[in-house]
């Protein structure tokens, strides 16, 4: 098992992150499009959840699967979208995500002065961290080509 990558949009829809740990298939879209795209198709999943669903959740939009990857989804309370691609054994990780909100972005970016809400994160030391914390999960494994 492993993951693919990570994917942190704002509440606009703007990609402020991306990290591929072990992305094998690359997309021939560039980059803001694949942003966009993706961004648009969660928007999509989880306004027809919330519409199709037979009882209130909080919750809501969590993950979907497909036979090649699973995609993970939480929305931190400040609107932040948290998208992570792994492998379709992976159980679910919203706890994981929360824990990247947490004790990564909020330690790293919002604590971190040099560092601008709602703009591209660029700071070597939440990328140094965030690799540590997510090549720590036990269901991270580096796959070699």
């Amino acid at each position: 098992m492993t993951v693919f990558l990570l994917h942190i949009y704002n509440h606009n829809g703007i990609s402020l992150y991306e990290k591929e740990w072990c992305r094998r298939k690359k997309s021939n879209l560039p980059k803001e499009q694949e942003n966009k795209l993706m961004f648009g198709m969660l928007h999509s999943i989880k306004s027809f959840v919330a519409k199709m669903s037979p009882k209130d959740s909080k919750e809501g939009f969590m993950c979907y699967s497909t036979s090649r990857y699973k995609l993970h989804f939480y929305e931190a309370p400040t609107g932040l979208k948290f998208v992570m691609m792994t492998d379709v054994n992976v159980g679910n990780i919203r706890e994981t995500l929360k824990r990247i909100y947490s004790s990564v972005y909020v330690e790293y970016v919002v604590k971190n002065a040099i560092c601008g809400l709602n703009e591209p994160i660029e700071s070597n030391l939440f990328e140094s961290k965030l690799d540590t914390f997510v090549q720590g999960l036990s269901f991270f494994e580096e796959i070699k080509e």
